[in-house]
């Protein structure tokens, strides 16, 4: 069955349990380290709420089961099981269709899952790893924990290209926390000032820094924070010292000992280029 009609059928399946399930497993209170914590727009609160949900009944929710091969957090030929992204949505999500979900790590790291990133790579939240509990799951290949949560895919196929930015995997792991929000909000506080056409510099580079840059660097409240560099400190140097902040992107180790961001070595210049000019919109100098 195509992946299209069987989330069709599974949003259908599940309609009639969104009512009931969120109220029955978020919980006001945390009951344990393992529980995964919720937030944004769900289902039935208040936006802005908090609530809990168990490891066990996260279990209870409908289950998904594949052999991954292309998982780096991963080794070769694991099986994972868990719950779709998908049905997190359909379950818990004020706004089931539209909604983006924001996966947050212990580091402050974070990932975006709009509609039509779930659509193509059908992320799962994974509850197992080789039919094992999370208590039992093995280390990261750096000897780290792979918990509380991690997310994965069946198989990562790139759906899209921007100059020599290709779609890339969005499998963090150690998530505590999942957003449910609008993709608008979230992604409207990195949005260009202006208009530009969709062939523009400016224009590519938004769209490489949603996926890319927005993982470890914020705009205010929106975005991850591992980087300790807010958008607007980035478009700082993007205008002051264009190099410098190309550098950054590419070998930010070279410019700042201990960066803990990854860099990008097989960005081109013209890729380099549309990341700088799109920066450059959030200097001061443009803001005036």
């Amino acid at each position: 069955m195509p992946r299209a009609l069987l989330a069709v059928f599974l949003a259908a399946g599940l309609a009639a349990s969104v009512a009931a399930a969120p109220r029955s497993i978020m919980r006001a209170q945390r009951s344990s380290p393992g529980d995964l914590e919720v937030g944004g727009e769900l289902a039935g609160l208040l936006p802005g709420s908090t609530r809990y949900v168990r490891y066990q009944d996260l279990l209870e929710l409908p289950q998904e089961t594949y052999t991954v091969s292309d998982d780096s957090n991963l080794l070769r030929n694991t099986v994972i099981g868990g719950v779709a992204l998908a049905t997190l949505a359909c379950l818990f999500g004020r706004l089931p269709g539209s909604t983006l979900i924001v996966a947050i790590c212990y580091d402050r790291y974070r990932t975006n899952y709009p509609r039509d990133y779930r659509a193509e790579h059908h992320p799962l939240l994974v509850l197992r790893i080789d039919g094992k509990l999370s208590d039992q799951w093995p280390r990261t290949p750096d000897g780290g924990s792979l918990g509380p949560y991690l997310i994965s895919h069946p198989f990562f196929k790139p759906a899209f290209q921007v100059l020599s930015h290709q779609d890339e995997p969005q499998i963090p792991y150690g998530v505590t926390h999942l957003e449910f929000r609008r993709a608008s909000v979230v992604f409207g506080a990195i949005r260009p000032p202006g208009q530009w056409p969709a062939d523009s510099p400016v224009e590519q580079g938004y769209r490489i820094a949603r996926q890319d840059c927005f993982r470890c660097h914020n705009s205010g409240a929106e975005g991850g924070q591992m980087s300790g560099k807010p958008w607007l400190e980035l478009g700082s140097i993007a205008q002051s010292d264009p190099d410098r902040f190309k550098r950054i992107i590419r070998n930010p180790t070279s410019v700042a000992a201990g960066a803990r961001i990854p860099g990008e070595p097989g960005y081109d210049d013209a890729t380099l280029q549309a990341l700088t000019a799109y920066f450059k919109t959030f200097s001061p100098p443009s803001r005036r």
